[in-house]
């Protein structure tokens, strides 16, 4: 790597580094720590919120699915766009009007303390395992990129997100967040502006070239409904779903929305970010197809076009620029990952309300915990890395439905509660034995969950009341 490049990179960690011991003056509690004390602006919120769901597998892998295929992917950002909707609409009034500060409390004071910690736990083992392999496939295509070593890697984006995490709190890990993010995304634009200044072709030309060899299709109606997860009704449906269960019952979402001052606020956030990431993923889809037309389609190794890209034709200090946002879509979910971890625990767990350094100390723990996870394995367990990308698609359903029940007017037993989401997890791995589109794992986890809560309680009042 040339010096001038990594003198970037060092401005750029440094800067998070400094910024996050600086904002360490303005928590005076847990509700600042965690929440900014509500006054986070709805526009940082929202880049926030991107910033957290882009990690660099979706910087690498996008561009390459419009290098391999064509702009399919947009349709599930269509859904997404839907699917923050509906958690505007259906969850993030209830939980304003509680005034909570974990979103796991609804469950709570609807069905008791044991359902709250049980959501939480679910909520915890998810993000540590999803986001802590995560993180090793982050440093991997690091690694691949600056020439580090693969525990050097992770250690150098570990410690310095443990650094203005810790000090900052929730505050700075939105504000780098946002700042991140707009990095991240000047990397895109230059990236389309330098391959477009290497094919020297007027943009008629280029879009005529990738129209002829259908690399611009958006809605795919070819296929089957229930087997291709990209047939278009299929791919928009999970996208609602996934979204609406990411970004309405995962913790490490909401939370941003939480901090801003109101829920009109909120839902501003929430609906903007789905806007941002459809324009997001326009932008790497627009660099993948350019990247195909600039290698003239060469076979190349899955997810690696762009990095290739990168390696290959990026002049000395874009390039800087560019593994600059590479880090930060590492830092960005890590930060969030560790701050939501610790909220949950001191919240849900130790009854919230703790000082700044006993919520400092757990987060260093959890942020301890993902460095480990990433240290354990290396990318040679395949296996383990795509367990950790789709933990989620096993466990949201199930969150989802918790929070549809707790809509109900009956108080549902424990027991019933309990029994719904072992079924509702079990479903899932029935559903991917049979190779069915994981785009279809949420809607029918959520489905199961709530048949069998219902069935279940009806049996135990039944029988509670033959008994009596």
């Amino acid at each position: 790597m040339h010096w001038i490049d990594l003198l970037i990179i060092c401005l750029f960690l440094g800067g998070f580094s400094t910024y996050g011991i600086w904002q360490s003056k303005f928590n005076l509690s847990s509700d600042d720590y965690f929440l900014a004390g509500r006054t986070l602006p709805w526009p940082v919120a929202m880049l926030s919120i991107v910033a957290t769901e882009t990690s660099v597998l979706t910087f690498i892998s996008v561009p390459g699915l419009a290098y391999r295929g064509d702009w399919t992917f947009l349709q599930l950002s269509i859904g997404y766009i839907i699917g923050r909707i509906c958690v505007s609409i259906f969850l993030l009034p209830q939980y304003f009007k509680y005034g909570i500060s974990s979103i796991y409390e609804i469950l709570g004071k609807k069905f008791g303390k044991d359902i709250q910690k049980v959501a939480s736990s679910i909520f915890l083992i998810t993000r540590i395992l999803a986001d802590g392999v995560r993180f090793l496939a982050t440093a991997v295509i690091v690694q691949l990129i600056t020439g580090w070593s693969l525990p050097f890697s992770v250690l150098i984006i570990g410690l310095v997100t443990l650094i203005y995490t810790l000090n900052g709190g929730i505050r700075t890990v939105v504000w780098v967040d946002s700042v991140q993010f707009m990095l991240y995304l000047v990397g895109g634009v230059l990236s389309i502006i330098i391959i477009w200044n290497y094919l020297n072709q007027p943009i008629s030309s280029l879009i005529m070239q990738l129209s002829e060899g259908s690399k611009l299709s958006i809605f795919n109606f070819e296929g089957n409904f229930f087997k291709d997860p990209f047939f278009a009704l299929s791919a928009i449906i999970g996208g609602i779903l996934l979204s609406f269960s990411s970004h309405g019952v995962d913790y490490m979402m909401v939370q941003r929305v939480l901090g801003t001052k109101n829920l009109k606020s909120a839902q501003k956030a929430m609906i903007g970010s789905g806007i941002v990431v459809f324009v997001q993923f326009l932008i790497f889809l627009i660099a993948g197809s350019l990247i195909y037309i600039l290698m003239e389609g060469a076979q190349l190794d899955n997810d690696r076009e762009f990095t290739t890209f990168i390696i290959n034709y990026l002049p000395i200090g874009i390039k800087g620029i560019l593994l600059a946002g590479v880090l930060s879509a590492a830092m960005s979910t890590l930060s969030s990952s560790i701050n939501s971890l610790s909220s949950s625990i001191i919240t849900d767990w130790m009854g919230g309300n703790k000082s700044i350094k006993k919520s400092q100390l757990v987060g260093f723990i959890c942020g301890l915990v993902l460095i480990l996870i990433a240290l354990l394995f290396d990318e040679s367990d395949s296996a383990i890395v795509i367990v950790g990308l789709q933990i989620a698609s096993f466990t949201y359903g199930g969150l989802l439905g918790l929070f549809l029940l707790s809509r109900f007017k009956t108080n549902f037993h424990n027991s019933s509660l309990i029994c719904g989401l072992i079924f509702s997890f079990l479903i899932v791995f029935y559903l991917k034995s049979i190779e069915l589109p994981w785009t279809w794992f949420i809607a029918f986890s959520v489905i199961v969950n709530i048949i069998v809560t219902i069935l279940y309680e009806s049996v135990f009042r039944n029988v509670k009341s033959w008994k009596s």
